[in-house]
């Protein structure tokens, strides 16, 4: 994976890292950390410089963003209600009023989740999803994602320009870093899934008796 990163953008430079980029948000095992401390490193070594980089990773990454976001358009609210009022609700002991109120919270804090969830390896392209079913304003959407993962792509661009040789070092500590964040986030959900399992198992209970 990392030799075909390193040739794409030695063939194909900017086109290359927002193609690379654009992939990655739709398919999250290509490492955006590899890609943009690669890029870095390639500023210092050949005629691209570190702002072209940075806006070609942002364009790929927004345009990466939009293609789920159009997805989770295709996953209304309305039709998820629809869903778990069937089988599949019974069987996972979910209502329609659990994604009632499931919408409420991403309009509360969508768009902070949008933005501080672009440093985050693969929630950062999941969270474009419940952003399109709750019917996030598209313009809105566009600036809080460009705006978090601008960040995140100027942090690991000039990472990788002052590390020079070293930069796959770099990207392994980022690589690092993505493998922690996604084992928390995993034991968070368990634990939240738990927590929500067992205070419906009681309601219901309760409501037995």
């Amino acid at each position: 994976m990392q030799n075909l990163i390193m040739d794409a953008i030695e063939s194909f430079g900017y086109l290359g890292v927002l193609l690379l980029i654009t992939l990655e948000n739709v398919f999250p095992p290509i490492p955006s950390e590899v890609v943009l401390t690669f890029a870095g490193f390639m500023t210092k070594h050949t005629s691209m410089t570190a702002p072209l980089v940075i806006v070609s990773a942002t364009i790929g990454s927004v345009l990466g963003a939009i293609v789920l976001y159009l997805v989770g358009r295709l996953l209304s609210t309305e039709r998820l209600e629809r869903l778990v009022s069937g089988r599949v609700g019974r069987l996972l002991h979910f209502k329609p009023s659990d994604i009632v109120k499931a919408e409420r919270w991403f309009k509360r804090r969508g768009n902070s989740a949008v933005f501080f969830c672009r440093f985050i390896p693969i929630v950062r392209s999941l969270i474009s999803i419940p952003a399109g079913t709750t019917k996030m304003p598209f313009g809105r959407f566009v600036l809080l994602s460009a705006a978090g993962t601008a960040v995140w792509n100027i942090v690991l661009v000039y990472f990788g320009r002052a590390a020079g040789h070293a930069w796959s070092r770099v990207a392994g500590y980022f690589d690092t870093y993505a493998f922690v964040a996604l084992i928390v986030l995993v034991l968070v959900f368990i634990a939240g899934v738990a927590i929500f399992y067992k205070r419906r198992f009681k309601t219901q209970k309760l409501n037995k008796q």
